[in-house]
């Protein structure tokens, strides 16, 4: 598994990262065997990077990796977040401080590597989204004490609601991280799109991090599962997966997501998520990828996708097309 440096941090993640959300769904809904065996193989091919957080389940994705974690005790990066509600604005403060420690306590844990703000950023501060004055105010000295108490090594954000609020946050070079949606459906967080794209426009979001000095973080990369090109779900994932930053629907972003099928023989890549993991651990695009899983089965296929190395640039040449279909409505 390739190893990438982390923003500035000093640290080093794999380019495949565990995610422990409610979409795939193991972490949260699974056996608890089948956890254990899930993060044991995710280990042992070489994947360092995890991420969870506390509305993973109400609390169970932290609570269930926290037990695995403690029985296997393997060398990771981890991650989690804090998302300040409506009620709690008045005292932003105190709610990222009772979040942490209670995301530790979960856990089992002193302490974590990295602690992500998990609200969406607007200029409006509307739909339980923070504003730049507000994060840059209020959530960054907050977690500067979170970091500076020992709990957290480093902060972040996830960099999702309103592309120029988000820009703002990273400019100010005040967190060493940001989650970036990027795949197939929508390569703007890294690639410049017609206007008309049928997506909100990300604004090659990666290279503004990267001049930060922030590590970033593929999150989407399947698109919640659209880009396997089946409606199917499997019963431990979500049963309904709202868009991010896609379509106007899980359903428009499966039939876009077969757009791309006739690039398979050239990659000769398995099957459309191989060919959107590839895709999203190439050059310019996030530091790590973040896969989510509802099977054993699932994680090895990722494994053995990103094993393969990214598209070749033959194969990636051929998607500028698509996605200029997309925009001009006939994708």
């Amino acid at each position: 598994m390739d190893s990438r440096a982390f923003g500035s941090t000093g640290l080093r993640v794999s380019a495949l990262g565990f995610g422990c959300g409610a979409v795939g769904g193991l972490m949260v809904r699974g056996t608890a065997a089948d956890q254990e065996r899930g993060v044991a193989r995710a280990v042992a091919a070489g994947i360092t990077f995890f991420d969870t957080a506390p509305v993973y389940g109400d609390g169970a994705s932290e609570t269930n990796l926290g037990r695995v974690l403690a029985r296997l005790r393997p060398k990771i990066v981890l991650a989690t977040k804090v998302r300040v509600g409506p009620e709690e604005r008045g005292d932003i403060a105190t709610a990222i401080g009772r979040s942490m420690d209670a995301s530790l306590r979960r856990l089992g844990r002193d302490g974590v590597d990295l602690l992500q703000l998990h609200n969406l950023i607007s200029t409006t501060g509307l739909d339980g989204a923070l504003t730049p004055d507000e994060v840059l105010g209020e959530v960054v000295p907050a977690m500067e004490r979170m970091r500076d108490a020992g709990k957290t090594r480093f902060i972040g954000i996830t960099g999702l609601g309103e592309t120029a609020a988000v820009q703002r946050v990273i400019d100010s070079g005040r967190f060493n991280s940001a989650q970036v949606a990027y795949n197939l459906l929508n390569p703007s967080a890294v690639v410049e799109v017609l206007p008309g794209f049928p997506a909100q426009d990300f604004g090659r979001v990666v290279a503004r991090a990267d001049v930060a000095g922030m590590g970033t973080v593929g999150i989407r990369a399947i698109a919640g599962g659209a880009l396997s090109g089946s409606v199917e779900r499997h019963p431990i994932g979500m049963a309904a997966v709202p868009p991010i930053g896609t379509g106007a629907s899980y359903e428009a972003d499966v039939e876009r997501a077969r757009s791309f099928a006739p690039l398979l023989l050239d990659a000769a890549a398995t099957d459309l998520v191989e060919l959107a993991l590839r895709f999203a651990i190439g050059d310019g695009g996030p530091t790590t990828v973040l896969v989510g899983i509802s099977t054993l089965e699932q994680l090895d296929h990722a494994i053995a996708s990103v094993a393969r190395g990214p598209l070749p640039a033959r194969v990636r040449s051929r998607l500028a097309p698509i996605w200029a279909a997309m925009a001009n409505g006939a994708g």
